[in-house]
């Protein structure tokens, strides 16, 4: 997956076409079994239609098997045509098929994200059709006769497996019988120790996270770590696949849950700057590091299930 920034304001209300160009583009659409095509696929962004904006790109992500075809590898993405006017990716797909007859491989779809506002739209490729043929066989000439079954000579050493397994299996059960009595018994297992609850463990990874201050050393690695215990978080205690989802989603899907949609402005804030720090190299002040952990260990305990009430003492076994 790749994933650029651009600028710093929203600019989804244009249409894509105008200034995001995609294309996959096939050396054959023709092979026989077990041949190999490339597809050279490219994505454009024009920077003069940019300017001022915050977008996110993210390439499409193939299986490794669909509809008959496989992939057999992927270049490195190559941007060595991009200039002040665009932005230009490259990537090579090299696609396979052991499977005779006309194969679809379906649109490819590209992501452009808004940074600014969490709004999303696609772009698609064109369906590629490849036709798959076997090996041609001359069927004028005659079926030639099957030859006769060769009969090999019987060798002991052909079966050394299964006899070394024999001999292992009657080895291991001799002594089972012979040493079992001396088993000394198995000691106790420790009482299992209660399970810490999803607003515990994320305290502490978040006060973890303090101490060691991993921004110091990697501000990638910090905002990674941020961003998961978050999200982690979210799965436990609110059923929320957030470890799925991209920042946009999550922000669209923590709405029903009223208590986690209360700070959605702090999530969100924490969640652009970490984008901007892993996707695009932004270098957030100290201050900022700082801020983004407070503003986590605010959302964690804003969303913390309320304590259960103390049972009440049975009146029936007081003495009056």
């Amino acid at each position: 997956m790749l994933v650029c920034l651009l600028g710093s304001s929203p600019l989804l209300a244009q249409q894509y076409e105008d200034y995001f160009q995609v294309k996959a583009v096939p050396d054959t659409t023709s092979i026989r079994l077990g041949e190999q095509v490339n597809i050279s696929v490219t994505a454009k962004v024009m920077l003069y239609a940019l300017k001022g904006a915050s977008l996110k790109v993210v390439f499409p992500n193939l299986p490794d098997s669909l509809n008959h075809l496989e992939v057999v590898s992927r270049t490195p993405l190559d941007t060595a045509g991009s200039n002040s006017q665009q932005k230009l990716w490259k990537q090579t797909i090299t696609l396979t098929s052991f499977d005779s007859g006309r194969w679809e491989l379906p649109p490819m779809k590209f992501e452009v994200f808004s940074v600014t506002d969490g709004s999303y739209d696609s772009v698609f490729t064109e369906p590629i059709i490849i036709d798959v043929t076997t090996v041609a066989v001359d069927t004028s000439k005659a079926f030639k006769p099957i030859k006769p079954l060769r009969r090999v000579a019987w060798n002991l050493l052909d079966y050394w497996p299964w006899l070394l397994g024999i001999l292992l299996l009657v080895t291991g059960v001799v002594l089972y019988f012979v040493y079992w009595r001396k088993r000394k018994p198995a000691p106790k297992p420790p009482p299992a120790q209660p399970l810490r609850s999803p607003y515990e463990t994320a305290m502490d990874e978040l006060a973890q996270l303090g101490k060691d201050k991993p921004w110091n050393t990697d501000v990638k690695l910090y905002y990674t770590q941020l961003t998961d215990i978050l999200r982690q978080y979210f799965e436990q205690q609110f059923h929320i696949a957030a470890l799925e989802q991209t920042s946009a989603e999550l922000l669209q899907n923590i709405k029903p849950v009223t208590v986690l949609n209360q700070q959605r402005d702090k999530l969100q804030s924490i969640l652009t700057l970490a984008d901007l720090a892993k996707f695009a190299k932004l270098q957030p002040s100290p201050q900022e590091h700082e801020d983004c952990l407070q503003k986590a260990i605010a959302v964690v305990e804003w969303t913390k299930p309320a304590a259960a009430p103390a049972p009440e003492p049975d009146s029936t076994n007081q003495k009056k």
